[in-house]
């Protein structure tokens, strides 16, 4: 993704795998992300690694005894998702997490505490889910479950159920497919 046309909000603040400068906040926190996602003066965001927002708050509150750090780390994370949801219809906004496999055999996204997991699907709040994957041919995106992975995409979105682990071809193809408008002239809005 060019870096004029895309905000990275680096949870974790680690250095990103890339050799050109991108525009970035590292560490923010759930209060300065939504309040970016809010303001909405981008048309792409990408949120990388979620899942750290709601390990590091664990961490903070390690001393606190009782459920309700849980609850709340649940609402604060929900929070971060209706945000998302909120942006206008011209922004893309990417939420990037790890993922566990359940006893089950399931793989489901990342999360701390049972309430995100048992009462709210996060997956199911978007419209499109890709899995990061490797194979023989190396990394790349699923774009239809396999039984297991939440991996899902509209009908008609991607060609393929894999496609190349490359962004930018993912927010073209996003737009293209529901007629929005193009990352570049993000500054007029």
């Amino acid at each position: 993704m060019p870096a004029d046309e895309a905000v990275i909000l680096n949870v974790a603040g680690k250095p990103l795998p890339f050799r050109d400068k991108k525009r970035k906040a590292d560490r923010p926190t759930y209060r300065q992300i939504i309040a970016t996602l809010k303001a909405n003066k981008e048309r792409c965001y990408i949120i990388d690694d979620a899942n750290y927002l709601m390990a590091f708050e664990s961490f903070d509150r390690a001393q606190q005894k009782g459920y309700e750090k849980f609850t709340d780390m649940a609402v604060h994370f929900k929070e971060l998702m209706d945000a998302a949801a909120q942006t206008d219809d011209d922004t893309t906004v990417y939420i990037m997490m790890h993922v566990e496999t359940g006893d089950d055999g399931y793989v489901r996204p990342k999360t701390i505490g049972k309430m995100l997991d048992n009462q709210l699907c996060i997956e199911g709040l978007s419209p499109l889910v890709l899995m990061a994957t490797r194979d023989a041919d190396g990394y790349g995106f699923d774009t239809q479950t396999n039984g297991y992975t939440p991996a899902k995409s509209p009908i008609g979105l991607f060609d393929s159920p894999r496609i190349p682990n490359d962004l930018k071809a993912v927010d073209d193809a996003v737009r293209d497919y529901w007629g929005m408008k193009p990352r570049k002239d993000a500054a007029a809005k």
